[in-house]
């Protein structure tokens, strides 16, 4: 039997407006429309993780081996879809994103400890997801989401997000380069941060002028542990 192909391409949704999202109802009756192996190309920027959440319980519940294939991008709510493929491939040129759920909310404090609540909730249930396909503790992939980390792919690889990297055939004998690349905003923001707070240090030093500097500094720091 011919392994059939799907794509999922675009923002994961619970509707689409404009037929350019993917929907759970969408992808579950092209996935339904046959059997056998499947390969699922992925190039998402992620959307909605309830919406992303249906359509990973509906390939980890497929009766038949699901090759993931990332061609673009595997972020956010699509990088938890990526986590249900037997095997993971990523293209050499592709990346891999992961941080913490997002959501709006509006009313008074009462309100905001809810939104808060649920959130801690969505970001445990996409921790279960990461945790069984990469064996990797809990608190680290917390600190990774944290951090809103991204990898190329031999990074996730190396992490365990992913099993391969997508090559030529055989034939050609092409080798991927194994620089291994992993991207977090937080520790960047953190670098500079820590570079300032070190200018702040020596003009005061050097100058004696204390105050402003003084100042400064603490403020560095607070914006640091509240970012």
């Amino acid at each position: 039997m011919t392994e059939r192909i799907l794509f999922l391409n675009g923002t994961i949704a619970e509707d689409s407006w404009f037929d350019d999202d993917v929907t759970p109802q969408l992808f579950k009756e092209e996935l339904n429309s046959g059997s056998g192996n499947i390969t699922v190309w992925i190039n998402s920027p992620g959307g909605d993780c309830v919406a992303a959440a249906q359509i990973y319980n509906m390939l980890m519940e497929y009766k038949g081996d699901v090759t993931v294939k990332i061609d673009g991008i595997a972020a956010s709510a699509a990088s938890v879809i990526a986590m249900a493929g037997t095997k993971v491939l990523m293209s050499p040129v592709s990346m891999l994103m992961i941080h913490n759920p997002m959501t709006i909310a509006f009313g008074n404090a009462g309100e905001m400890e809810k939104a808060i609540a649920m959130l801690d909730e969505v970001k445990e249930s996409i921790i279960n997801a990461y945790e069984i396909k990469t064996g990797m503790s809990r608190a680290k992939l917390s600190h990774l989401m944290d951090a809103e980390t991204w990898m190329d792919a031999n990074k996730a690889v190396e992490l365990g997000f992913a099993d391969d990297i997508l090559k030529r055939s055989e034939t050609t004998n092409m080798e991927v380069p194994q620089v291994s690349m992993m991207y977090s905003k937080a520790q960047v923001v953190n670098s500079l941060m820590d570079k300032l707070a070190t200018k702040c240090r020596i003009e005061n030093k050097e100058t004696n002028t204390g105050v402003k500097a003084d100042d400064l500094l603490d403020r560095l720091f607070l914006m640091k542990n509240w970012r």
